[in-house]
């Protein structure tokens, strides 16, 4: 099975578990590289969650890889105030029609990974082979490695 990752991160930690992700999987990942700034600790946390609320669009830079191409396409998204990013939303917007299979992984504080994963299911118009939810106690406590190990398994051919 052919998959490719596509996730957002702002911070660092969506793109940490999508490299282990992809290394596990031994599979193809591209970042999405949103052109709104969202930087800064708490003004950044603050105007990114509002937008994620209002399920606000986004413009990112061009993408390299044609979901079509693949037979998963996997999202990972970290959480703002229980939603997926506005980059995740924008790319799914953009490409569902464009996507043979979907999976879903998202990073969280601690909640609405499974809000989230509805929403994307409902907006992807696919249900997802899989979902995989990694808070930062599952990151702290090193429970990640072995939930991106079952997460994969759903992957075997």
């Amino acid at each position: 099975m052919k998959c490719l990752l596509v996730f957002y991160s702002r911070t660092g930690t969506t793109k940490k578990i999508a490299e282990l992700i992809s290394t596990e999987m031994n599979c193809e990942y591209e970042e999405i590289l949103d052109t709104k700034k969202r930087k800064g600790h708490i003004i950044g946390f603050l105007k990114s969650g509002i937008a994620a609320t209002r399920e606000k669009l986004t413009i990112f830079k061009k993408i390299q890889k044609d979901p079509k191409l693949y037979d998963i396409v996997i999202l990972g998204t970290p959480i703002w105030n229980k939603r997926m990013t506005p980059a995740i939303r924008t790319y799914i917007t953009e490409n569902k029609n464009r996507f043979n299979g979907v999976a879903f992984f998202c990073t969280m504080g601690g909640k609405g990974g499974l809000n989230t994963f509805e929403s994307m299911t409902k907006l992807c118009e696919k249900t997802p082979v899989s979902t995989l939810a990694i808070t930062k106690k599952d990151i702290r406590n090193e429970l990640h490695p072995d939930k991106i190990k079952n997460f994969s398994r759903h992957f075997m051919s």
